[in-house]
């Protein structure tokens, strides 16, 4: 019943608006953000991709360090079956503009390897 009175809500929304207005909206359902998760600490995993443990690899000591802490917040407040307070929550507008520090370091990483291939491919 809370679905169809959410969609019923954003039926109401401007069509120009509907695409973000349906973001907020799927971002709130997923939790990660109660943890206190980026998009980045969460969707990029470097276990399975050597491009983000590259990535990851080149953060500056700051930013690994504060991905490092939220990481391990994490863990210990799933650990503990809570959340974080409320206000301490990750925002929608927050995880646009700081969720996807990581992205500009995997770019860099693909171009190299790119440029790498292409350069391997001219020598032969």
């Amino acid at each position: 019943m809370v679905f169809l009175s959410r969609v019923t809500q954003y039926m109401k929304t401007p069509p120009e608006e509907f695409g973000t207005a349906f973001q907020k909206w799927y971002y709130n359902l997923q939790l990660y953000s109660r943890y206190g998760l980026y998009h980045d600490d969460i969707m990029l995993d470097e276990e399975y991709s050597p491009e983000i443990q590259e990535a990851v690899r080149r953060l500056p000591s700051d930013l690994y360090d504060q991905r490092t802490f939220r990481l391990v917040r994490a863990c210990q407040l799933e650990m503990t079956k809570s959340y974080l307070p409320k206000e301490e929550w990750i925002t929608f507008e927050a995880d646009r503009t700081k969720g996807r520090y990581l992205q500009p370091y995997v770019d860099e990483v693909l171009a190299e390897w790119k440029e790498r291939e292409d350069w391997e491919r001219q020598d032969h």
